[in-house]
């Protein structure tokens, strides 16, 4: 089969490899029909490269019609069309019986000291192989999986597998009052549905970003936009100024460890980025700092007493937090992995014809799985209006 195969750093491939096959009773095969490039495959891309080797197979927002059961799987067949959540769980541990599937017990990389295993995401998450692919293997198939209508388009519920899901969780963590207001630092395709979300729960929503198509998409579904090229260093005062001198009672951090505005911080990414795999990785994993300009902004930007809700990665070991403002400020902080079956059952009632959240036409561009290294450098590069890119197989 074709799959979209990492090679090194900003280097990406569509190669010829195995076709996956049924390893144990409890897998399952699906035929890929819509796979997504998220923003975090672009860590990968970019930062992360020290945790992935020439090879691995990307991707974890699939969605297709199910080929193969193995001989325990109990409520699939084939046939089926399924969403695959980026998270592999069991469903009958504690953190999964919880809702907290992005910690299951049974999958979690232990050796990594990590949560659940992902799919296509690096030795921190299991590497298993992923869905940027013609075919997928699904462990844990009767957990691991939603079960969609046959009908609407994909783009209808391509975006279960993670998008609808954390930004959703986004929403949530960031404990938005009744009518309350949040700013969401960063409008990639989560922060994007995230302030939709928050737009459709209530909320006032104020966006803010740097990229001119990104604001754009924002305004026209109703967001107040900050353009952080004109903000600059004045953007809390501008926040502030907007809501009684206070902030906004939430913010959600959609940004991570990439963030604008940390050129230290660059500089030592992407200096760890050239060291040799068996040396950066330590290094990351135990002296490892994230570009921070985006979490320092929430918490300027917050009003006393607000929530900070992390829905960007961070990945970093070192990172200095101020802890003074946070104390001072009584800041609530939520973060994570978003943990896709919990929320799923309050987000497919909005996946309607009416389309509350736009998600039939959020997708920017659909390119075929052959055109992969050209979409992660035009996202990469934020060239082209690349906001949310869909592969077809």
């Amino acid at each position: 089969m074709k799959a979209v195969t990492w090679q090194g750093r900003r280097n990406v491939s569509v190669d010829t490899v195995p076709d996956p096959r049924i390893e144990k009773p409890s897998d399952a095969v699906v035929r890929i029909t819509t796979t997504n490039i998220c923003g975090s495959d672009l860590h990968l891309y970019e930062v992360l490269g020290a945790f992935m080797s020439p090879g691995d197979i990307l991707g974890h927002e699939p969605m297709g019609i199910v080929e193969e059961v193995g001989s325990a799987v109990t409520n699939l067949a084939p046939g089926d069309r399924v969403v695959i959540p980026f998270q592999i769980s069991c469903g009958q541990c504690f953190m999964c019986g919880h809702g907290l599937q992005s910690q299951c017990e049974t999958t979690q990389v232990r050796e990594q000291g990590s949560g659940a295993a992902l799919f296509g995401y690096s030795k921190l998450y299991g590497s298993v192989p992923g869905g940027q692919a013609e075919y997928l293997r699904v462990p844990h198939a009767d957990s691991t999986h939603i079960k969609v209508p046959e009908g609407p388009a994909d783009d209808r519920f391509s975006y279960l597998s993670d998008v609808l899901p954390t930004a959703w969780q986004a929403v949530e963590y960031a404990h938005i009052p009744d009518g309350g207001s949040v700013t969401v630092l960063g409008l990639g395709p989560i922060g994007e549905m995230a302030g939709r979300i928050a737009m459709h729960r209530g909320a006032r929503v104020i966006a803010v970003d740097l990229v001119p198509e990104r604001l754009a998409r924002a305004s026209s579904r109703g967001m107040e936009t900050i353009d952080l090229r004109e903000a600059g260093d004045d953007l809390a005062d501008i926040i502030r100024d907007r809501t009684d001198g206070r902030g906004t009672d939430s913010v959600i951090d959609a940004v991570g460890m990439e963030a604008h505005g940390s050129p230290v911080a660059k500089f030592a990414q992407t200096a760890t980025g050239f060291l040799p795999s068996a040396i950066a990785g330590p290094l990351m994993q135990k002296a490892g700092v994230d570009r921070l300009h985006a979490l320092y902004t929430a918490i300027d930007v917050v009003r006393r007493g607000g929530t900070i809700s992390l829905s960007g990665v961070y990945g970093g070991m070192s990172d200095p937090m101020p802890m003074l403002t946070l104390f001072d400020k009584q800041i609530r902080l939520r973060m994570g992995q978003a943990n896709v079956l919990h929320w799923v059952p309050e987000i497919l009632p909005l996946l309607t014809d009416d389309d509350p959240l736009g998600v039939d036409t959020f997708a920017t561009h659909r390119l075929p799985l052959a055109e992969a290294p050209h979409a992660y450098e035009i996202f990469q590069r934020k060239q082209d209006g690349a906001i949310k890119i869909a592969l077809t197989p």
